[in-house]
Formats: C-alpha cells, sequence, structure tokens
C-alpha cells in the first residue's frame, strides 16, 4: 500500500473523518438492483441504455444492466436507474 494512501487513512482514523472524504474515494450506495448512487465522480465516461461508465479520482466504473437511465447527475453525485446486472471497479 503506497504511503500516501497509509498516511491518509491513519489521519481519517485519528480525526474521525470517513476515509472517502480523506482519501478522495467514491462513495456507491446501492439500492437492490434497482439504484445506485454515486459520490464523488469525475463525469461520464460512456453513457447506453445497457451499459455506462463514469470517471473515477483513480480509474472508472463501470455499470452494466438494462434500461439504464441516468436519472441526475451534478458535479457532486449521479442517480442511476434501471435494471442492474453488475458494477465493476477498473
Amino acid at each position: 500500500m503506497p504511503k500516501g494512501v497509509r498516511l491518509g487513512r491513519r489521519l481519517a482514523e485519528l480525526l474521525e473523518i470517513p476515509q472517502d472524504i480523506v482519501l478522495d474515494l467514491p462513495r456507491l450506495t446501492l439500492v437492490g438492483n434497482l439504484q445506485l448512487v454515486l459520490e464523488n465522480h469525475r463525469g461520464i465516461i460512456e453513457y447506453a441504455p445497457e451499459k455506462l461508465r463514469l470517471a473515477l479520482g483513480q480509474g472508472e466504473l463501470t455499470i452494466t444492466g438494462i434500461d439504464l437511465v441516468l436519472v441526475s447527475l451534478s458535479a457532486e453525485e449521479a442517480v442511476i436507474e434501471g435494471h442492474i446486472a453488475k458494477v465493476e471497479f477498473s
């Protein structure tokens, strides 16, 4: 694990701050397989009814499924609905 990540985790523990804030990590909330809320993204890479790719601070998130709809998008949050079959980090 890189030294910066270890330091960030330790700092988050000491200050009792969530690690996703200190380490600039995405936060995903999945409601069954019908809705995904993604916080801390960097924008859309690809958007189609069967596949949605979003940029993250490090890498990307790919969501595959059926009838995927980007319900809302802001600088802080993306809300995706539809039949979500797979969520993959790369």
